[in-house]
């Protein structure tokens, strides 16, 4: 089994904000799987389908990013999910804007969805793939973070996105993740 949780708020209020890119993520690799996602199970709207005879699981928790580790921990529980076999997708302000990074595991780096899978499931030992979202230069981050990207910064973000999506679909064909961080790093 494989499970990819993009992280973000749930609501109309929040969709295209930069807090939202994980959600705009697992919307893009949904729209390419062929697949809507739109069960509600566990405080998470989660999508399944089968490829190379996997069973995947793409979820979106609908707690409010700082409680995303319950909707984590609940389908890790009732699907019997190990931690190696998640894929966490966020966003990260200390990235500059629309610059991947992977990693195999680490601290939360001060993001509060990260931070709470971390406590939630009692490790930090899960593949993600952070987004750039760029530190905000004159505003309280809670502002930057919940506000929709720019007209000019938008192609940049589209471009972002897709290679997250490449970077997943190659997970989910069986691409060993070393090889994943040198090929998107």
């Amino acid at each position: 089994m494989k499970m990819i949780v993009g992280l973000g708020n749930p609501g109309q209020k929040y969709a295209g904000s930069k807090h939202n890119m994980g959600f705009m993520v697992v919307d893009g690799l949904a729209k390419r799987l062929n697949l809507t996602i739109d069960k509600l199970e566990f405080d998470a709207a989660t999508a399944t389908t089968r490829l190379n005879g996997e069973k995947i699981f793409l979820v979106k928790p609908q707690t409010f990013m700082n409680a995303s580790g319950r909707a984590v921990r609940e389908l890790m529980m009732f699907y019997q999910i190990q931690l190696d076999e998640i894929f966490v997708v966020q966003d990260d302000m200390d990235l500059t804007l629309g610059k991947l990074r992977l990693r195999k595991r680490g601290s939360a780096g001060g993001h509060n969805g990260i931070k709470d899978i971390i406590s939630a499931t009692g490790s930090d030992e899960f593949c993600r793939l952070k987004i750039g979202i760029q530190h905000p230069q004159r505003q309280r981050v809670v502002d930057w973070v919940l506000t929709p990207f720019s007209t000019t910064d938008q192609p940049l973000i589209d471009d972002a996105i897709e290679k997250a999506d490449d970077a997943l679909e190659d997970w989910l064909n069986g691409m060993p993740f070393d090889q994943l961080m040198n090929k998107f790093n």
